[in-house]
Order: structure tokens, then sequence, then C-alpha cells
């Protein structure tokens, strides 16, 4: 039965859960300083890192849209997920040892000791690059989300926006990557139980048990886990493979991810960190597709399909847009103010630490990347807290702004765009760290940052000629073909006697 989500309840929501996140910064901001800032003074319980990473690992996008896609993909998500687990054992083995034997604040820092200070300050940039622009978007979409809850013309999107960003820059600026930690327990918990009263909801109204739903779900297509047509985006081998590197790159060469796991008080401790994380991934990524078929079969069997609930055409037909908007229709306004209340909390809580990781990490790279408060012993601690705040409401007025265009282009190609770019400008880090680690090279350092522009537009033009040709695009392994792309320029440029600095 279709009912209306009351404005007061979405109000009430979002005011308990932000004061909560500020109870809890304000707990772990005590005697706050830029150390505990940028490293919560090395002593965050690895439990505690490994169940707050499984929510940051799932952004606010994720969560709407993996659930959503389930009509359209069935469970081709999961081959992407197995890659995940991989990725994570090579962080563990390979990248972890690294940043913990050189105790680094700013993973990046790894690129000057091997390289020079231009490929550390352009691998330092590249990450800002990404970060910005990807989270930018992610921040976007949600807070347009949460505007449409909102009665039509009752309140400007700029000033949801400018409130979000406030209260985001608020509840970190002191607390930094402590309180960010914490937080992510919060944003687990309550996307955990979003999914899970959902699931709750649609069996009972389904009338079945958990042995009865299985059953539904396994025999439909939905269930299905591979791929194998080879021009698929969604190949089950090229997502696996694409898995693996989505992984290295966006959380083991990441400064907002790893500077969580560099928290924790030894290599010993992250490890184990990073281990459960990958395991626990698994799990929760099956919870989140099994509440995507179960809704597929509900919104089939109870509500006329997708068309029913006005997400598809008069012929039936639904693009990948219709079916993000699958779970927030049908938690808030199919299943009851419980669920629809849950999700809400969920939403939120997906979206606010996310944001507020960015703007920590943004801050912590440009403080130690490029204004050296690492080197600069001279420098007062009291000026050095003075200045890292003035940088992190910089980057939340930054954040602020670029939210305003894409709300005022709204034009769903150019978001795309962005969140394009910003899956492209990762590529070479790949290339930088892994050229470091495999090889005993140095390279002509003043060479590197046009490797870092002319990797990416090499393999634009290159996905551009795939589909031309093949009539398939690179999709996700324009990661691999990217990092590859900047590894062969750096052999190219490299200097003929191998010698290590680190």
């Amino acid at each position: 039965m279709e009912h209306t989500f009351p404005l007061s309840w979405l109000l009430t929501a979002f005011a308990l859960y932000t004061a909560l996140l500020f109870f809890i910064s304000w707990l772990t901001s005590r005697k706050a300083d830029s150390n505990s800032f940028f490293l919560g003074n090395k002593k965050s319980p690895w439990p505690i890192v490994a169940y707050g990473m499984v929510g940051t690992s799932i952004s606010g996008v994720t969560f709407i849209s993996v659930p959503g896609n389930v009509m359209n993909e069935n469970f081709y998500y999961m081959p992407l997920v197995l890659g995940f687990v991989i990725g994570y054992l090579v962080i563990a083995k390979v990248l972890l040892p690294l940043y913990y034997k050189m105790n680094v604040t700013s993973i990046y820092t790894y690129l000057e000791n091997r390289f020079g200070f231009t490929t550390y300050r352009t691998g330092a940039a590249v990450f800002m690059v990404s970060r910005i622009l990807g989270a930018a978007v992610r921040i976007f979409i949600v807070v347009l989300v949460l505007h449409t809850f909102l009665p039509e013309g009752s309140v400007p999107f700029w000033i949801v926006a400018g409130v979000f960003m406030l209260l985001i820059f608020l509840y970190t600026y002191r607390g930094g990557v402590k309180t960010i930690i914490w937080t992510d327990v919060l944003q687990t918990t309550f996307m955990l139980l979003a999914v899970i009263l959902t699931v709750v909801s649609i069996a009972r109204a389904m009338d079945w048990n958990f042995i009865t739903m299985t059953r539904a779900v396994v025999s439909t297509d939905y269930s299905s886990w591979f791929n194998w047509d080879w021009s698929a985006s969604n190949n089950a081998v090229k997502q696996f493979i694409s898995g693996i590197f989505i992984t290295i790159v966006m959380t083991g060469l990441d400064q907002e991810m790893m500077q969580k796991n560099l928290t924790c008080k030894d290599l010993k401790s992250a490890q184990k960190n990073i281990y459960t994380t990958s395991i626990t991934l698994v799990v929760v990524n099956i919870l989140f597709l099994t509440l995507g078929a179960v809704m597929a079969i509900y919104v089939n069997q109870q509500l006329g399909g997708m068309q029913g609930i006005g997400l598809a055409d008069a012929m039936g037909t639904f693009s990948k847009a219709q079916t993000d908007k699958l779970f927030p229709v049908i938690a808030s306004q199919y299943l009851g103010l419980g669920v629809g209340l849950f999700f809400i909390i969920g939403l939120i809580s997906a979206s606010y630490p996310s944001a507020g990781g960015a703007l920590t990490s943004l801050t912590t790279s440009f403080c130690i990347d490029f204004l050296g408060f690492n080197k600069k012993k001279d420098l007062a601690q009291e000026r050095k807290d003075r200045i890292r705040k003035l940088i992190h409401a910089s980057f939340a007025v930054l954040f602020f702004l670029i939210i305003l265009v894409l709300y005022v282009v709204n034009n769903q190609a150019i978001i795309n765009l962005v969140y394009l770019l910003a899956a492209y400008t990762y590529g070479p880090l790949l290339g930088f760290f892994f050229f470091g680690i495999l090889t005993k090279y140095r390279v002509r350092d003043k060479v590197t940052p046009f490797l870092a522009l002319a990797a990416p537009v090499l393999c634009y033009l290159a996905d551009l000629a795939f589909k031309a040709w093949f009539h398939f695009g690179l999709g996700f392994t324009v990661l691999i073909v990217n990092g590859l792309l900047v590894f062969l320029g750096m052999w190219i440029f490299r200097e003929k006697t191998p010698r290590v600095t680190a």
C-alpha cells in the first residue's frame, strides 16, 4: 500500500542522527591535535576499523544503486566483489608493510622517497582531483535524494546542501580521522539495519519465512552470479579482474581509506583489519543483492512491475536511472513508516562519514604533501592547527560549490562524466606505485606529470575506439589499462642504472 513519508519524521530522524554524530565527535575530539586528526594517535582498535570500513566501502550511491540494479543485471556484481578479496590480500601483503615500514602519514610520501619530489606532488595531486570529483558526485546524489523528500518548493536545494556540508565540517574539523573511524561504525550499523528491515518487511508482505524466501530468490534468474558473455561489460572474468585493481587503487592507494588503516597500533593489527573487512564485504554484498532480488520479486508479483510504481514507461521499459530509484521508492512508500525511517537514517549515515572522510583525507594530504607539515619542525603546533582548520573549511566550501554547479547543470551525462573523470584519474597512482614496487629503476622525475595527464587521455580515446570497432568499451578495466600506460611510460623514461633509495 502506497503512503506518504511525513516531513516531521524526516526532520526528526535527521536531527537525532546528527545529534548522535556530534556527541561522538565531542567524545573523540577532546584534547585533539594534528596528530590525532591525521592518525588518531595510532590507537584505533582494529575490529572497530574493520567494521567501520565495510560501511565506508559501501557509499550512499552503492547503498541505493546495487539493490536496484539486480532488476537489470541479476547478481552479476558478485564477481567484482570476489575480486575485491584478492585486492585486499595485495594491500595487506604488499602495501601495508611498505607504509608501516616508512611510518608515513600521507601514503604519497613513498613516491618522494622512491622517485623524487615532482612524482610525489603529482601523485598527491592525482589523489586530490580524484577524491574531490568522486566525492562531490556522491555527496550531490545523496543530497538530491534528501531534497526530494521535502515538500516541493519548501526549501531551496542550496540550503539543504549548505546545511549538510556545514554539519559535516563541524563534526570533523577537530577530531578528524579519529572521529571518522567511530562514526563509520554508526554508518555500517544503520545501513545494515535498513537493508535487513526492508528484507524482513518484504518477506512478511509475501508471507515468506527464511527458507521460502531463499527458495524464491534461487528459483529466479536474479540469483545468477556469472555472465560469460565476453562482449558484456559485466562479464564475470572482466568483473573479477577489475575488482582486484579497483580495490588496490581505490583502497590501497587512496589516502582516505589507508589513513584509517594507519591509525592501528601496528602492522599486524592493520592486516587483521584488512582480512576481516574483505570477508565481511562479501557477506554484506550478498545481503544487498538479496534485497535487490526480493524487491524485484515483490514489485513484479504485488505491485504490477516497474510500470505499476511509476518507474517504467507505457511499454514497460526502464533504465538504470529508474532502478536506482527502486530502493528509495519501495522503502519510503510501500513498506510502512518504520522501514522508511530506517532507510532515511541509513542514507544519511551512508553520506555523512563518506563526506567527512573525504574532507579529512583531503585536508591531511594538502597539509602533509603540499604544506609540508611533517617537515616544518619549527612551525608551532597551534599554528599548524589553525592552518589545518582553515584548509578543512576551504575544502568544505569547495564541495558545496561543486554540488551547486552539478545541481544547476542538472544533466545526467555531465554528472556521469565528472564521476568517470574521477575513475580515470586513479590510473596514474596504480602505475606510479607498482613501478616503484616491481622494479628497481628510478625515472626522470620531471616527466611523471605528463605521464599522469597523457595516460587517461589515451585511455579515453582507446575506449571510444573499442566501442566503435568492437562494440564494447573498456568498462572497469580502464583502471588497468591506465595504470599499464603509466607503467610503460615510466619504463621508457627510466634511468638506465637501477638504484633504490626506499
